[in-house]
C-alpha cells in the first residue's frame, strides 16, 4: 500500500472532486426518470451478479433489508423484476430482472456511454492514453 504524503493530499481531494462531479452528470444521463438512482443500482447489481435474494441484494447495496424488500416490490410492481421461489428455501424468493430490465439498462449504457465518448472528444491524444490507462485503476477503487 503506497504511504499517502501531505502532497497526496490534493491529488485526493481532485480525484474526489472530479468523479463526484462526473458522477453527477452521469446521473442526469437516465433513460428511465421515473426510476430512482437506487433501483437502477439494483437492477445494475442483478445484471452484473445475476439473480439474488433480497438479504443478498441488500448485503451488496449496503441497505437494510426492509429497504430492499420495498425496493424489489416497487421494481416488481414495474414489470422490471420477478420474484421467484428460491430452489433450496421455501421461506425465500430470489429477484430476476425481466427482459425489459435488460433492455432498459443496455439503453442506459448506452446513453451514458455516448455521454462520456462527447466528453473525451475535448481531450487530446496523451489524456486519452491517461484516461484509457487509468480506467483499470478507477475500477478497481470502485470495487475495494
Amino acid at each position: 500500500m503506497p504511504d499517502l504524503s501531505h502532497g497526496d493530499d490534493a491529488a485526493v481531494n481532485a480525484l474526489r472532486s472530479a468523479v463526484m462531479r462526473l458522477s453527477r452528470r452521469l446521473k442526469h444521463q437516465r433513460v428511465d426518470e421515473s426510476l430512482s438512482p437506487t433501483e437502477m443500482s439494483v437492477l445494475g447489481t442483478l445484471a452484473r451478479c445475476g439473480s439474488a435474494t433480497p438479504g443478498e441484494l441488500a448485503r451488496k447495496e449496503h441497505v437494510q433489508p426492509p429497504s430492499m424488500t420495498r425496493i424489489v416490490a416497487l421494481l416488481e410492481a414495474k414489470g422490471l423484476v420477478r420474484l421467484e421461489p428460491h430452489p433450496d428455501d421455501r421461506r425465500q424468493k430470489v429477484v430476476t430482472q425481466t427482459e425489459r430490465a435488460e433492455a432498459m439498462l443496455e439503453e442506459s449504457r448506452r446513453k451514458r456511454n455516448a455521454f462520456l465518448a462527447s466528453l473525451a472528444e475535448g481531450l487530446d491524444e496523451d489524456e486519452w492514453a491517461t484516461l484509457r490507462a487509468a480506467a483499470p485503476v478507477l475500477e478497481k477503487l470502485a470495487h475495494i
